[in-house]
């Protein structure tokens, strides 16, 4: 909890939202992204146009989805394709601009593992796996993944590549041909994080408001990088987190769950 009057997860829910703009096509992922496009479209960008990976184009739901199947998000859809139309027109196609995706584990050079914890054979946990993330990842033209921080997320080896992001760093992923520009930040619930220009290794642009670098570095793995110019990033507004909230109890309600405190 931080000393203000905001958890760590609202920090980082609410600052992921600021990165999408409105009038954007944003492919959503569930889960975090999914808390934090709709805040963006219940805030500073309600003309975004939601895209989730069942089909629904212009989502606009009431409560936050339990899966990408939730009935919820093709009833106030603007309309509703089909999952081959999704992945081959709108992704395949250019017309995504931003893949909003969380993830399990992630390395300095933002490849992601959603699949498991440990050896694939055998592995101590087995995740939920790819879904449509790896065509996310390499055809949206920017990707944003929102997580939250320690040194068993953020891993110097992924225990599996599931979708990638920078692969080895520099120009590793445009020679492979991708089209999208892969992950652009990477918003935690202690800091953002950016690819650097030329290396595109994972640099630290903005820690939270009462975040140090020791939490931050503690947090990660690997030796992780500050740029020259870090900043705080600008707290929750009331009206953020008021609609956050809101959002977040009126989901609680739905899905028969005790709404937090």
């Amino acid at each position: 909890m931080s000393a203000a009057n905001y958890t760590t997860s609202e920090m980082m829910t609410v600052a992921a939202s600021r990165l999408l703009k409105n009038g954007a096509v944003c492919f959503v992922g569930i889960g975090l992204p999914s808390t934090a496009a709709n805040l963006a479209r219940l805030t500073h960008a309600p003309d975004i146009v939601l895209v989730y990976e069942s089909g629904p184009i212009g989502a606009k739901p009431e409560v936050l989805p339990l899966s990408i199947g939730d009935g919820d998000l093709a009833e106030r859809a603007d309309t509703v394709v089909s999952t081959p139309e999704i992945f081959r027109y709108w992704l395949q196609g250019g017309r995504v601009d931003v893949g909003f995706l969380a993830a399990a584990q992630i390395d300095k050079f933002a490849n992601i593992n959603t699949t498991v914890i440990g050896d694939y054979r055998k592995p101590t946990t087995r995740l939920p796996g790819a879904g449509g993330a790896p065509e996310i990842a390499t055809c949206a033209k920017e990707v944003v993944l929102v997580l939250k921080q320690s040194a068993r997320a953020l891993v110097k080896k992924l225990d599996f590549l599931t979708s990638v992001g920078h692969l080895t760093g520099g120009d590793s992923r445009t020679k492979l041909g991708l089209p999208g520009k892969g992950p652009v930040a990477v918003v935690t619930d202690l800091c953002i994080m950016k690819p650097d220009d030329t290396t595109k290794e994972l640099t630290v642009r903005q820690v939270h408001p009462d975040i140090t670098r020791e939490q931050v570095q503690k947090a990660t793995a690997w030796e992780i990088k500050f740029a020259s110019d870090v900043e705080e990033t600008r707290a929750p507004t009331e009206n953020e987190l008021r609609v956050l909230r809101d959002l977040l109890h009126r989901t609680a309600v739905a899905h028969g769950q005790t709404p937090a405190a």
